[in-house]
């Protein structure tokens, strides 16, 4: 016994089983309780669904069939006269069953009654297998008087074998491979378009120009303690070169060595040689300046105006050296530190100077340090003259 007629018969039991309507009642609760187990398992599929209710359709046909009354069977000429038995002639009925019953609506389709034509009625006649009429079973919710009947667990050895889906089941599944294929693709193309943007956000993609966003640096400027002349100051030139279109006025020249003062640790004498007379300076180890007087008639000329300084100069042979340069014009102010490197080469080394318009009250001086970097290097000093700018 399988597990829907041990479900329909033990309903049977707990009534009256030879009354119709209670039949039908227990029925419409076996079909009640296939929709709710069918419903609650969404891994059934159509074609399962469709032969469970199949077979539980064929099963109720079965069990009626017991509780009908037997009826003559149908004489072997169908020209045979009928035998009256009290009665119209009972026709011989066959069930029908709607082989694709409703799904969607949850309503088990109903038989189908044929009617043959009519039988032969006979006391000594045979009697036929006659089909029961299975009658109209609806799954009905709250059934008055029917039994529960519990369809979704059976037990494991009269439980209803599981159906393998059929080939339009497998088409089915094979059709949503591509949904998920799309998917996977989208999914796919949304990452490589998210790297994308934040590849580009980031400048993986840009140069090094451009992401040098950072505003242009500023030339290098010089300030007075470095190589070059402070702002104004041309540096060195070639000798010579400053001599165009100046009125030179004459502060130092080795011919006249006695407005020149060293300090103790200091030095300074006039040599010569093939280039001409010159001062050769050499600072102390305490980095001891030469001074060289600017005249107070020189400053006088200087007042007010704005003058350009030229010290020619060089290193001593064979020892490139840093010079710097202090002046004090007392009431005209001084021309604050430079520093200059200076080679073998003879050359000119510039600044210049914004004087105020004020009277100098004494003579200036303008102090060189033959070595900057204090290791004993001489200087040697051509010349040193001024001029005012037209």
């Amino acid at each position: 016994m399988d597990a829907i007629e041990k479900a329909i018969r033990n309903a049977f039991e707990k009534g009256n089983a030879e009354d119709r309507a209670f039949r039908e009642r227990v029925y419409r609760s076996a079909f009640a309780a296939l929709d709710r187990a069918l419903q609650a398992n969404p891994d059934v599929t159509v074609e399962v669904a469709i032969k469970r209710r199949k077979a539980i359709q064929a099963k109720i046909t079965e069990i009626e069939s017991e509780y009908l009354p037997a009826v003559p069977d149908v004489g072997p000429q169908g020209d045979a006269p009928a035998v009256e038995l009290g009665g119209d002639p009972a026709p011989a009925v066959e069930v029908a069953a709607d082989p694709a019953p409703a799904v969607e609506t949850g309503q088990p389709a109903s038989p189908v009654v044929v009617v043959d034509e009519p039988v032969q009625s006979a006391s000594d006649a045979p009697r036929s297998r006659v089909l029961p009429v299975v009658p109209d079973i609806m799954p009905d919710a709250g059934l008055p008087g029917a039994p529960a009947i519990d369809m979704s667990a059976p037990d494991s050895a009269e439980a209803a074998t599981e159906v393998a889906p059929d080939r339009d089941e497998r088409r089915i599944r094979g059709r949503r491979l591509p949904l998920t294929a799309i998917f996977l693709t989208v999914t796919l193309l949304a990452a490589v378009g998210i790297g994308l943007f934040f590849a580009v956000q980031t400048g993986v993609f840009k140069t090094q120009a451009q992401l040098d966003t950072a505003p242009p640096e500023a030339p290098p400027t010089v300030n007075d303690d470095d190589f070059t002349p402070a702002d104004g100051d041309t540096g060195p030139a070639k000798p010579g070169a400053a001599d165009q279109s100046r009125d030179w006025i004459n502060v130092f020249s080795p011919t006249d060595a006695s407005h020149v003062s060293a300090p103790s640790d200091a030095k300074a004498e006039v040599m010569k040689d093939d280039t001409g007379s010159f001062l050769r300076i050499r600072s102390g180890a305490s980095g001891s300046a030469i001074s060289f007087d600017v005249g107070q008639g020189v400053l006088e000329q200087l007042a007010g105006k704005h003058a350009v300084f030229d010290i020619i100069a060089r290193s001593e042979e064979g020892k490139e050296t840093q010079i710097s340069v202090d002046c004090n014009f007392g009431e005209l102010g001084d021309c604050g530190r430079k520093r200059y490197a200076v080679g073998q080469q003879q050359n000119e080394y510039l600044f210049d100077v914004q004087f105020p318009k004020k009277h100098p009250g004494s003579a200036g001086t303008i102090a060189v340090n033959s070595d900057f970097d204090k290791q004993g290097k001489a200087a040697d000093i051509y010349e040193i003259r001024v001029s005012v700018e037209p």
